[in-house]
């Protein structure tokens, strides 16, 4: 369905969907999960790839094996697996924050990270234990196909190695952004230099003017590439249903939900990308536009839709009590809990740090002496506990540093 324009009419008491081929469908409910779409930093340029669903990540893969460099813009969830998981090419990081993976992590954290860039990549990298999704034929799919999201580990099957015999060299341009590209005749024009990708080695490598692709930063350089990551963040995927349709729209342009999932047209839900919520969220609870929520918001509007058929009533699911992310990143394990950024506290928090430099990074965020969110990088099996601690709202000023340290099982404290 997110491909197609979409008309709302009423026949009695059933609702009427109609294609862009003119097919009409008839519903009594009916739920959009259209997701987002990438945030292109220019659109029609067959060198600037977005990464959202199958089919676009197959899309870069084929364009990855010929490639030399690759330039990734963003510094979300996308272009932290990337950066990482590419090989046998150099790879050019731009952001615009200060510091690396600034959606989910804090400099400190970031600061952990950066040696996984430098080193190899683990024979056996780590393995998360969930769920697994598949389709029939997923990987034989004929062209055409309406891809589907990427969910957790969906590089796993993906070769990202390009052709080159290097090690693995990434280089960061931290607080810039694209200012303009240009296409290899229009850089030859110019009569300017590009910018040189420094190796590890400390020699700068040779940077011929035959690039496909040329990216000018916001500091002034300009780098060559073959491929363009715009890794920029989503937009919800709402223009093919909101035509001649009485949507609310939320500000970051979603179809607004209520409590039970339901938009501002009579039997018409909405879940995953496609929605923002539009209830006041629990203290310790954000949305953000991930496959975990993507997911938890998939069931909960399926069970709300059967409620309204069968006429009962539902509580809101625990899962928006708190917020609560498991992912990988760098070959650890990342964990994220609550307002682990200290989202909208402002200045009225505290922070507690333990770092075991390439084991662990713990951070939690205090505020009152209540527990209000944390990162857990690695394996440090805290995670049940302080999700418990969270929700209890328990009051733990009196523990102070101690809850960190490494030679007390905190579990011991509240068991």
């Amino acid at each position: 369905m997110s491909r197609s324009v979409w008309s709302h009419l009423w026949c009695d008491v059933l609702q009427m969907v109609v294609t862009e081929d003119g097919a009409c469908y008839h519903y009594s409910q009916l739920c959009v999960c259209a997701g987002a779409r990438p945030r292109l930093i220019v659109e029609g340029n067959p060198y600037v790839l977005g990464i959202r669903d199958t089919d676009s990540a197959r899309t870069f893969q084929q364009h990855l094996t010929k490639a030399r460099r690759v330039l990734v813009v963003g510094n979300g969830g996308i272009a932290l697996e990337l950066v990482y998981e590419m090989e046998g090419c150099e790879v050019i990081w731009a952001i615009k924050d200060k510091s690396i993976g600034n959606t989910f992590f804090d400099p400190g954290a970031a600061e952990f990270l950066i040696p996984q860039l430098k080193s190899e990549k683990p024979q056996t990298p780590l393995t998360c234990k969930r769920m697994k999704y598949t389709t029939e034929g997923g990987a034989g799919q004929e062209d055409g196909g309406v891809g589907s999201a990427l969910g957790p580990d969906w590089h796993e099957g993906l070769n990202l190695r390009a052709a080159q015999e290097i090690s693995r060299c990434v280089h960061i341009e931290a607080e810039c952004e694209v200012q303009r590209i240009l296409l290899h005749q229009e850089f030859k024009g110019l009569n300017i230099s590009a910018s040189s990708v420094p190796r590890r080695e400390g020699g700068a490598t040779s940077d011929p003017a035959d690039w496909p692709v040329y990216a000018e930063l916001t500091n002034g350089k300009i780098y060559g590439c073959d491929i363009i990551v715009s890794a920029t963040g989503v937009t919800p995927n709402v223009e093919p249903f909101v035509g001649g349709n009485n949507f609310d729209l939320g500000e970051d342009g979603g179809l607004r939900v209520d409590d039970h999932m339901r938009t501002s047209v009579r039997n018409v839900y909405a879940a995953g990308d496609v929605c923002t919520a539009g209830w006041t969220p629990s203290p310790h609870w954000q949305q953000m536009r991930l496959w975990t929520q993507a997911r938890q918001t998939g069931w909960y509007a399926a069970k709300c839709m059967a409620a309204d058929r069968l006429g009962e009533t539902i509580e809101m699911d625990f899962c928006f009590e708190l917020f609560a992310h498991v992912t990988k990143f760098f070959n650890y394990k990342v964990i994220l809990l609550g307002k682990y950024n200290a989202q909208g506290l402002g200045t009225d928090h505290e922070l507690l740090l333990r770092c075991t430099k390439g084991r662990e990074y713990v951070k939690v965020v205090l505020q009152s002496g209540r527990m209000m969110g944390a990162v857990l990088i690695g394996d440090t099996d805290l995670e049940e506990t302080f999700e418990n601690l969270i929700l209890n709202r328990m009051d733990l000023s009196v523990y102070g540093e101690d809850l960190l340290d490494p030679n007390i099982d905190i579990e011991d404290y509240f068991d």
